[in-house]
């Protein structure tokens, strides 16, 4: 069964909306700075760390990545970026952007790692509110 985990966008984010440019420019971060952490440890940490080749479906290709596997222990991850209609604690009606990862029924449990991992890191980022596999949620911007 495939598991979904999101990256929702509330007024205290740094963003009010999000494209999949942004995410992709995110990704693209996370592997430098792990790059460079490899490069001080002497180590090929950025493999490690980020063990996927980035691609781009042509039909979705605004709304859509996936994240393709360059190693035996993983699979692919699945990322996308919506809006959503949801109503405020004072019963207004907003837009939320929000990113999602979607885990296919073939994914590895070095997967579901590296996804909780990366939302983590996209979440404290964006300072967005993080819905993850196991239906808890961390607040990763500043609650009243």
């Amino acid at each position: 069964m495939t598991e979904n985990a999101y990256i929702k966008l509330v007024p205290e984010s740094v963003k009010a909306t999000v494209t999949i440019e942004d995410v992709k420019e995110l990704l693209t971060y996370y592997q430098m700075i792990t790059a460079k952490t490899g490069k001080q440890l002497d180590w090929d940490y950025d493999k490690k760390a980020f063990p996927y080749e980035m691609k781009v479906p042509e039909r979705m290709k605004d709304k859509v990545i996936y994240l393709q596997a360059k190693e035996d222990r993983y699979h692919m991850i699945l990322i996308g970026v919506d809006k959503e209609v949801i109503k405020d604690e004072d019963g207004l009606e907003r837009i939320q952007s929000y990113i999602q990862f979607t885990l296919p029924e073939t994914a590895t449990f070095g997967d579901k790692g590296k996804a909780n991992e990366l939302c983590k890191f996209l979440a404290k980022k964006l300072k967005a509110q993080l819905h993850l596999f196991n239906k808890r949620v961390m607040y990763y911007y500043p609650r009243k």
